[in-house]
Protein backbone atom coordinates (compact mmCIF):
# COMPACT_ATOMS: atom_id res chain seq x y z
CA UNK A 1 0.00 0.00 0.00
CA UNK A 2 1.19 2.99 -1.12
CA UNK A 3 0.85 6.48 1.53
CA UNK A 4 1.43 10.35 1.17
CA UNK A 5 1.42 12.35 3.24
CA UNK A 6 1.30 15.78 2.98
CA UNK A 7 3.07 18.27 5.44
CA UNK A 8 6.27 17.79 7.72
CA UNK A 9 5.40 19.20 10.42
CA UNK A 10 5.54 17.52 13.34
CA UNK A 11 1.29 15.58 13.06
CA UNK A 12 2.68 14.84 9.54
CA UNK A 13 6.04 13.20 10.67
CA UNK A 14 4.21 11.61 13.48
CA UNK A 15 1.81 10.33 11.07
CA UNK A 16 4.75 8.93 8.74
CA UNK A 17 6.61 7.36 11.13
CA UNK A 18 4.02 5.54 12.91
CA UNK A 19 2.59 4.11 9.46
CA UNK A 20 6.53 2.62 9.00
CA UNK A 21 6.31 1.28 12.47
CA UNK A 22 3.13 -0.06 12.16
CA UNK A 23 2.72 -0.98 8.53
CA UNK A 24 6.35 -2.28 7.25
CA UNK A 25 5.35 -3.03 3.98
CA UNK A 26 3.83 0.08 3.52
CA UNK A 27 5.19 2.56 0.75
CA UNK A 28 5.47 5.82 2.71
CA UNK A 29 5.76 9.41 1.19
CA UNK A 30 6.11 12.88 2.78
CA UNK A 31 5.81 16.02 0.65
CA UNK A 32 6.98 19.17 2.68
CA UNK A 33 7.35 22.35 0.45
CA UNK A 34 9.66 24.15 2.83
CA UNK A 35 13.04 23.26 2.96
CA UNK A 36 13.10 21.76 6.90
CA UNK A 37 11.12 20.42 8.51
CA UNK A 38 8.54 21.82 11.45
CA UNK A 39 8.88 25.34 9.32
CA UNK A 40 5.49 26.79 10.46
CA UNK A 41 3.33 25.84 13.63
CA UNK A 42 5.89 23.27 14.81
CA UNK A 43 8.51 25.28 14.88
CA UNK A 44 6.97 28.81 16.00
CA UNK A 45 4.89 27.99 19.04
CA UNK A 46 5.77 28.26 22.59
CA UNK A 47 7.49 24.47 23.61
CA UNK A 48 4.54 23.71 25.86
CA UNK A 49 3.73 19.93 26.45
CA UNK A 50 0.01 20.63 27.93
CA UNK A 51 -1.39 18.60 30.08
CA UNK A 52 -5.25 18.66 28.68
CA UNK A 53 -6.54 20.85 31.18
CA UNK A 54 -8.72 23.24 29.09
CA UNK A 55 -10.08 21.05 26.90
CA UNK A 56 -13.95 19.74 27.03
CA UNK A 57 -14.12 15.78 28.78
CA UNK A 58 -14.01 13.61 26.22
CA UNK A 59 -12.96 15.41 23.64
CA UNK A 60 -10.09 14.17 20.78
CA UNK A 61 -8.12 17.28 22.64
CA UNK A 62 -8.94 15.93 26.10
CA UNK A 63 -8.15 12.32 24.98
CA UNK A 64 -5.10 12.73 23.04
CA UNK A 65 -3.11 15.93 24.74
CA UNK A 66 -3.22 13.55 27.83
CA UNK A 67 -1.92 10.41 26.52
CA UNK A 68 0.47 12.99 24.04
CA UNK A 69 1.75 14.61 26.79
CA UNK A 70 2.86 11.11 28.58
CA UNK A 71 3.80 9.64 25.13
CA UNK A 72 5.72 13.35 24.23
CA UNK A 73 7.93 13.20 27.54
CA UNK A 74 8.64 9.41 26.83
CA UNK A 75 9.89 9.89 23.02
CA UNK A 76 12.08 13.33 24.13
CA UNK A 77 13.59 10.79 26.93
CA UNK A 78 14.44 7.96 24.77
CA UNK A 79 15.75 9.89 21.92
CA UNK A 80 17.68 12.33 24.29
CA UNK A 81 15.83 15.70 23.07
CA UNK A 82 15.45 18.57 25.57
CA UNK A 83 12.54 18.56 27.48
CA UNK A 84 11.46 19.31 31.16
CA UNK A 85 8.70 18.53 33.43
CA UNK A 86 8.09 22.04 34.92
CA UNK A 87 4.09 22.23 36.28
CA UNK A 88 2.40 25.22 35.55
CA UNK A 89 0.36 27.55 37.90
CA UNK A 90 -3.32 29.25 36.32
CA UNK A 91 -3.68 31.83 38.25
CA UNK A 92 -6.67 33.88 39.13
CA UNK A 93 -5.35 37.93 39.60
CA UNK A 94 -8.44 39.28 40.59
CA UNK A 95 -11.95 37.88 42.37
CA UNK A 96 -14.00 38.21 39.33
CA UNK A 97 -11.99 35.24 37.96
CA UNK A 98 -12.66 32.85 40.79
CA UNK A 99 -15.51 31.45 39.49
CA UNK A 100 -14.04 30.61 35.81
CA UNK A 101 -10.81 29.14 37.77
CA UNK A 102 -12.98 26.99 39.87
CA UNK A 103 -14.57 25.60 36.15
CA UNK A 104 -11.55 25.13 34.98
CA UNK A 105 -10.49 23.18 37.91
CA UNK A 106 -13.39 20.59 37.82
CA UNK A 107 -12.55 20.30 34.20
CA UNK A 108 -9.40 19.61 34.75
CA UNK A 109 -10.66 16.79 37.72
CA UNK A 110 -13.04 15.67 34.90
CA UNK A 111 -10.11 14.64 32.63
CA UNK A 112 -8.26 13.23 35.34
CA UNK A 113 -5.47 15.61 35.77
CA UNK A 114 -3.04 15.75 38.52
CA UNK A 115 -4.25 19.34 39.64
CA UNK A 116 -5.00 21.50 42.94
CA UNK A 117 -5.97 24.56 43.81
CA UNK A 118 -3.58 27.06 46.03
CA UNK A 119 -3.24 29.67 47.26
CA UNK A 120 -1.32 32.89 47.07
CA UNK A 121 1.42 32.10 49.47
CA UNK A 122 1.67 28.39 48.12
CA UNK A 123 1.43 29.87 44.28
CA UNK A 124 4.69 31.89 45.74
CA UNK A 125 6.41 28.71 46.49
CA UNK A 126 6.40 27.62 42.86
CA UNK A 127 6.75 30.82 41.35
CA UNK A 128 7.54 33.90 44.04
CA UNK A 129 6.89 36.92 41.96
CA UNK A 130 3.44 35.81 40.78
CA UNK A 131 0.58 37.59 41.75
CA UNK A 132 -2.99 35.89 42.73
CA UNK A 133 -6.10 35.14 44.66
CA UNK A 134 -5.93 31.86 43.68
CA UNK A 135 -4.50 29.25 41.76
CA UNK A 136 -4.32 26.04 40.15
CA UNK A 137 -1.20 23.97 40.08
CA UNK A 138 -0.95 21.37 37.17
CA UNK A 139 1.66 18.98 37.94
CA UNK A 140 1.88 17.32 34.52
CA UNK A 141 2.97 20.81 32.22
CA UNK A 142 6.30 20.88 30.33
CA UNK A 143 8.39 21.96 28.23
CA UNK A 144 9.97 20.17 24.98
CA UNK A 145 12.18 21.31 21.65
CA UNK A 146 9.39 20.34 18.63
CA UNK A 147 12.01 21.41 16.16
CA UNK A 148 14.28 18.32 17.29
CA UNK A 149 11.59 15.76 17.86
CA UNK A 150 10.17 16.81 14.21
CA UNK A 151 14.10 16.08 13.00
CA UNK A 152 14.20 12.94 15.12
CA UNK A 153 10.44 11.94 13.70
CA UNK A 154 11.71 12.75 10.22
CA UNK A 155 15.04 10.56 10.65
CA UNK A 156 13.46 7.27 12.01
CA UNK A 157 10.72 7.86 9.96
CA UNK A 158 13.90 7.67 7.15
CA UNK A 159 15.43 4.57 8.63
CA UNK A 160 12.48 2.63 8.63
CA UNK A 161 12.09 3.37 4.54
CA UNK A 162 10.04 6.54 4.32
CA UNK A 163 10.89 8.58 1.56
CA UNK A 164 10.67 11.87 2.34
CA UNK A 165 10.78 14.53 -0.60
CA UNK A 166 11.86 18.67 0.67
CA UNK A 167 11.63 21.69 -1.68
CA UNK A 168 8.10 19.86 -2.68
CA UNK A 169 4.96 21.87 -3.11
CA UNK A 170 1.94 20.60 -4.40
CA UNK A 171 -0.07 21.86 -7.18
CA UNK A 172 -2.52 19.64 -7.47
CA UNK A 173 -4.54 16.58 -6.78
CA UNK A 174 -6.76 14.00 -8.62
CA UNK A 175 -8.29 11.07 -6.94
CA UNK A 176 -8.72 8.26 -9.99
CA UNK A 177 -10.67 5.39 -9.30
CA UNK A 178 -8.03 3.35 -6.18
CA UNK A 179 -5.52 5.88 -7.05
CA UNK A 180 -4.94 9.29 -5.88
CA UNK A 181 -2.01 11.43 -7.81
CA UNK A 182 -0.06 14.27 -6.29
CA UNK A 183 0.71 16.92 -8.64
CA UNK A 184 4.07 18.51 -7.29
CA UNK A 185 6.97 20.38 -7.90
CA UNK A 186 9.67 17.72 -8.29
CA UNK A 187 7.08 15.59 -10.14
CA UNK A 188 4.11 13.57 -9.99
CA UNK A 189 3.43 11.07 -6.82
CA UNK A 190 1.00 8.40 -7.12
CA UNK A 191 -0.53 6.95 -3.75
CA UNK A 192 -3.66 4.64 -2.53
CA UNK A 193 -4.26 6.41 0.53
CA UNK A 194 -3.76 10.53 1.03
CA UNK A 195 -3.19 11.97 4.69
CA UNK A 196 -3.43 15.53 4.30
CA UNK A 197 -1.41 17.26 7.22
CA UNK A 198 -0.84 20.78 5.86
CA UNK A 199 -1.33 23.09 8.42
CA UNK A 200 -1.88 26.69 7.09
CA UNK A 201 -3.08 25.46 4.04
CA UNK A 202 -4.90 22.16 4.69
CA UNK A 203 -8.29 23.51 3.54
CA UNK A 204 -6.77 24.30 0.85
CA UNK A 205 -5.35 21.20 -0.05
CA UNK A 206 -8.71 19.25 0.74
CA UNK A 207 -10.04 21.14 -2.15
CA UNK A 208 -7.82 20.12 -4.21
CA UNK A 209 -8.41 16.37 -3.52
CA UNK A 210 -12.24 16.80 -4.31
CA UNK A 211 -13.11 17.53 -0.60
CA UNK A 212 -15.62 20.71 0.78
CA UNK A 213 -14.09 21.17 3.97
CA UNK A 214 -16.86 21.91 6.89
CA UNK A 215 -14.70 25.13 7.84
CA UNK A 216 -11.51 27.57 6.29
CA UNK A 217 -8.35 27.96 7.80
CA UNK A 218 -8.11 31.86 9.41
CA UNK A 219 -4.58 32.66 10.39
CA UNK A 220 -3.73 34.10 13.70
CA UNK A 221 -0.49 35.15 14.40
CA UNK A 222 0.69 35.51 17.87
CA UNK A 223 3.36 37.69 18.68
CA UNK A 224 5.84 37.03 21.29
CA UNK A 225 8.02 38.92 23.46
CA UNK A 226 11.07 38.11 25.98
CA UNK A 227 12.32 38.50 28.91
CA UNK A 228 15.65 40.26 29.02
CA UNK A 229 18.05 37.54 30.31
CA UNK A 230 18.97 39.75 33.61
CA UNK A 231 15.35 39.17 34.29
CA UNK A 232 14.91 35.98 33.30
CA UNK A 233 15.04 34.89 37.60
CA UNK A 234 11.17 36.34 37.64
CA UNK A 235 10.10 32.82 36.18
CA UNK A 236 10.73 29.43 37.41
CA UNK A 237 8.39 27.52 35.00
CA UNK A 238 5.12 28.13 33.47
CA UNK A 239 2.85 31.42 34.38
CA UNK A 240 -1.01 31.74 33.30
CA UNK A 241 -4.25 33.06 33.18
CA UNK A 242 -7.57 32.28 33.74
CA UNK A 243 -8.32 32.01 30.12
CA UNK A 244 -12.38 33.58 28.64
CA UNK A 245 -14.16 29.95 27.68
CA UNK A 246 -15.36 31.72 24.57
CA UNK A 247 -12.35 32.03 22.81
CA UNK A 248 -9.29 28.54 22.21
CA UNK A 249 -6.39 31.19 22.88
CA UNK A 250 -4.99 31.36 26.33
CA UNK A 251 -4.13 34.43 26.74
CA UNK A 252 -0.46 36.34 27.16
CA UNK A 253 1.66 34.08 29.60
CA UNK A 254 5.07 33.30 30.73
CA UNK A 255 7.08 29.99 29.42
CA UNK A 256 10.94 29.46 30.34
CA UNK A 257 11.88 27.84 27.25
CA UNK A 258 14.20 24.54 27.41
CA UNK A 259 16.92 26.90 26.75
CA UNK A 260 16.33 28.58 29.44
CA UNK A 261 14.79 31.92 27.57
CA UNK A 262 11.58 33.45 28.74
CA UNK A 263 8.97 33.69 26.21
CA UNK A 264 6.71 36.22 27.26
CA UNK A 265 2.86 36.38 24.88
CA UNK A 266 1.40 35.23 22.44
CA UNK A 267 -1.81 37.97 21.29
CA UNK A 268 -3.47 37.06 18.58
CA UNK A 269 -4.91 38.98 16.06
CA UNK A 270 -5.83 38.37 12.20
CA UNK A 271 -2.74 37.72 10.13
CA UNK A 272 -2.78 39.20 6.70
CA UNK A 273 -1.03 35.97 5.47
CA UNK A 274 -1.01 32.35 5.80
CA UNK A 275 2.47 32.64 6.68
CA UNK A 276 2.09 36.38 8.04
CA UNK A 277 4.95 36.23 11.05
CA UNK A 278 4.39 40.46 11.05
CA UNK A 279 2.41 43.12 9.65
CA UNK A 280 4.61 43.43 6.93
CA UNK A 281 3.76 39.88 5.45
CA UNK A 282 0.85 40.75 3.11
CA UNK A 283 -0.09 37.74 0.28
CA UNK A 284 -2.88 39.17 -1.30
CA UNK A 285 -4.77 35.84 -1.85
CA UNK A 286 -4.71 35.16 1.54
CA UNK A 287 -6.36 38.36 2.20
CA UNK A 288 -9.05 37.63 -0.49
CA UNK A 289 -9.69 34.52 1.19
CA UNK A 290 -10.17 35.24 4.64
CA UNK A 291 -12.02 38.44 3.55
CA UNK A 292 -14.65 37.36 1.42
CA UNK A 293 -15.20 34.57 3.78
CA UNK A 294 -18.65 34.71 5.64
CA UNK A 295 -17.77 32.76 8.60
CA UNK A 296 -14.65 35.65 9.43
CA UNK A 297 -17.71 38.39 9.11
CA UNK A 298 -19.77 36.26 11.47
CA UNK A 299 -16.75 35.93 13.89
CA UNK A 300 -15.95 39.46 14.02
CA UNK A 301 -19.47 40.70 14.77
CA UNK A 302 -19.45 38.51 18.04
CA UNK A 303 -16.25 39.18 18.80
CA UNK A 304 -15.50 43.02 18.19
CA UNK A 305 -14.24 44.21 21.18
CA UNK A 306 -11.72 41.13 22.14
CA UNK A 307 -10.42 41.38 18.69
CA UNK A 308 -9.46 44.95 19.11
CA UNK A 309 -8.10 44.80 22.43
CA UNK A 310 -5.92 42.11 20.60
CA UNK A 311 -4.74 44.51 18.11
CA UNK A 312 -3.86 47.31 20.53
CA UNK A 313 -1.99 44.86 22.88
CA UNK A 314 0.10 43.94 19.37
CA UNK A 315 0.67 47.41 18.28
CA UNK A 316 1.53 48.53 22.08
CA UNK A 317 4.72 47.32 23.72
CA UNK A 318 3.57 48.87 27.38
CA UNK A 319 0.19 47.24 27.25
CA UNK A 320 1.87 44.08 26.42
CA UNK A 321 3.45 44.48 29.42
CA UNK A 322 0.56 45.59 31.67
CA UNK A 323 -0.94 42.09 30.90
CA UNK A 324 1.93 40.44 31.97
CA UNK A 325 2.22 42.49 35.32
CA UNK A 326 -1.47 41.07 36.28
CA UNK A 327 0.34 37.49 36.51
CA UNK A 328 4.21 38.95 37.89
CA UNK A 329 4.22 42.69 38.93
CA UNK A 330 7.65 43.05 38.56
CA UNK A 331 7.80 42.66 34.58
CA UNK A 332 7.43 46.03 33.14
CA UNK A 333 8.07 47.22 28.91
CA UNK A 334 11.56 47.53 29.67
CA UNK A 335 12.38 43.87 30.19
CA UNK A 336 10.85 42.88 26.93
CA UNK A 337 12.49 42.60 23.73
CA UNK A 338 10.69 41.25 20.86
CA UNK A 339 10.91 37.51 19.84
CA UNK A 340 9.63 35.52 16.46
CA UNK A 341 5.93 35.30 16.31
CA UNK A 342 3.64 32.19 14.79
CA UNK A 343 0.94 31.69 13.54
CA UNK A 344 -1.91 29.59 14.53
CA UNK A 345 -4.16 27.86 11.70
CA UNK A 346 -7.47 28.19 13.30
CA UNK A 347 -10.71 26.88 11.44
CA UNK A 348 -13.66 28.65 11.11
CA UNK A 349 -17.24 27.73 10.19
CA UNK A 350 -19.52 29.88 7.94
CA UNK A 351 -21.36 30.50 10.99
CA UNK A 352 -18.33 32.28 12.18
CA UNK A 353 -17.84 29.89 15.21
CA UNK A 354 -14.13 28.50 16.15
CA UNK A 355 -13.44 25.13 15.72
CA UNK A 356 -12.78 24.25 19.62
CA UNK A 357 -11.67 20.42 18.43
CA UNK A 358 -9.23 18.80 16.21
CA UNK A 359 -11.34 18.01 13.36
CA UNK A 360 -10.43 14.91 11.29
CA UNK A 361 -12.43 14.57 8.45
CA UNK A 362 -11.82 10.81 6.27
CA UNK A 363 -13.56 10.67 3.10
CA UNK A 364 -12.93 7.49 1.18
CA UNK A 365 -9.08 6.74 0.84
CA UNK A 366 -7.97 10.03 2.36
CA UNK A 367 -7.67 11.66 5.64
CA UNK A 368 -7.28 15.46 5.68
CA UNK A 369 -6.45 16.87 9.52
CA UNK A 370 -8.59 20.41 8.91
CA UNK A 371 -7.90 21.95 12.44
CA UNK A 372 -4.86 21.12 14.55
CA UNK A 373 -3.44 23.58 16.49
CA UNK A 374 -2.05 23.58 19.96
CA UNK A 375 -2.15 21.16 21.41
CA UNK A 376 -1.57 19.39 18.22
CA UNK A 377 2.40 19.59 19.30
CA UNK A 378 1.85 17.76 22.47
CA UNK A 379 -0.39 15.22 21.01
CA UNK A 380 0.93 14.69 17.89
CA UNK A 381 1.76 10.85 18.56
CA UNK A 382 -1.51 10.01 19.73
CA UNK A 383 -2.75 12.02 16.84
CA UNK A 384 -0.40 9.91 14.71
CA UNK A 385 -1.89 6.40 16.08
CA UNK A 386 -5.36 8.41 15.50
CA UNK A 387 -5.28 9.26 11.60
CA UNK A 388 -3.14 5.17 11.40
CA UNK A 389 -6.09 3.46 12.68
CA UNK A 390 -8.12 5.10 10.35
CA UNK A 391 -6.29 4.71 7.43
CA UNK A 392 -7.20 1.71 4.50
CA UNK A 393 -4.51 -1.67 4.89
Amino acid sequence: MRYIVIGGGIVGLATAHRLVQDRPDARVTVVEKEPGWGAHQTGHNSGVIHAGVYYKPGSLKATLCKAGSASMVEFCAEHGIAHKVTGKLIVATGDEERPRLRALFERAQANGLPVRLVSPAEAREYEPEVACVEGIHVASTGIADYKAVCVKLAELAGTAGATLRLNTAVLGIRASGREVVVRTTTGDITADVLVNCAGLHADRVARMAGISPPARIIPFRGEYYELRPERRHLVNGLIYPVPDPQFPFLGVHLTKMVDGSVHAGPNAVLAMAREGYSWARIRPRDVVDAASYRGLWALGRKHLRYGLTEVRRSLSKRRFAESLARLVPAVTAADLVPAEAGVRAQAITPAGDLVDDFMIVTEGRQVHVLNAPSPAATSSLEIAKYITARLPV
